[in-house]
């Protein structure tokens, strides 16, 4: 199985890129603005007997997206983790206030920018009768977060994106699903006291929060032969049952 992941140099992207090479498939994975972290995740992958390799991927650039699929040639799954969070944040400014710029940007970067992704693979998963594909998206799309939307906006329609093309490609055997991340713990993000983190995991049911491995292991379902007829499917993790973006 060949594999495509784009934002694969850390975080989810990474963990997935792992846990994909220890099922013994062969990985290709993008980065944008790491490609120091995305050597050392082939790296990795190679010294655990895997086989890996790294191409750059700018969502804002239709050109290099065309050029990573070229690439990394006809793939079996695509797991589309890559995102442009923008220069305005959660709670930075009043929704009014958003410049139309970011909107335009954060749409463009992880609607089009996504869309344009799937176009380039899906050709060849039609000619061959199966393929997989997933979205990473967050629990932030669906709860909200005070502020400007654009980023949750943008995720939102990635969920809309996945109906339609569960509809559209299913009878050519290729399933598509949202992985929904909660707050998920990983090397990338930004630090959280840790009794605001106990507090939201005491939200969850497993009283837990999930990890980037977590998460890698629902991607890796979802994006394999071993998913049989999952489709147009928004599949939560655990961790978006107790998170709560107000308090943080």
């Amino acid at each position: 199985m060949h594999v495509l992941i784009t934002g694969g140099s850390s975080g989810i992207g990474a963990a997935t890129a792992l846990a994909y090479a220890r099922t013994g498939a062969r990985v290709t994975l993008t980065y944008n603005t790491g490609p120091d972290r995305a050597a050392e995740v082939v790296k990795r992958i190679e010294a655990e007997g895997g086989e890996a390799a790294a191409v750059h991927l700018d969502l804002t650039d239709h050109a290099t997206i065309a050029a990573a699929v070229a690439q990394a040639g006809p793939v079996d799954a695509l797991v589309a983790n890559a995102v442009r969070w923008g220069g305005v944040m959660p709670g930075s400014m009043p929704f009014e206030d958003v410049p139309a710029a970011e909107w335009t940007a954060a749409l463009h970067a992880n609607v089009v920018g996504n869309a344009l992704l799937v176009q380039g693979v899906l050709p060849e998963m039609r000619r061959r009768g199966f393929g997989r594909i997933v979205f990473v998206s967050s629990g932030v799309a669906e709860e909200g977060v005070p502020g400007p939307g654009p980023y949750g906006t943008a995720k939102m329609a990635l969920h809309g994106m996945a109906r339609a093309l569960a509809w559209e490609a299913g009878r050519d055997g290729i399933l598509v699903n949202v992985a929904v991340a909660g707050l998920t713990l990983t090397d990338a993000r930004r630090p959280i006291p840790q009794s605001v983190l106990d507090e939201i995991a005491a939200r969850t049911p497993s009283r837990r929060l999930s990890t980037a491995d977590d998460m890698a292991a629902l991607i890796v379902f979802l994006g394999s032969a071993a998913n049989r007829n999952v489709t147009g499917e928004l599949v939560r993790d655990g961790s978006n049952a107790g998170r709560s973006s107000h308090a943080m």
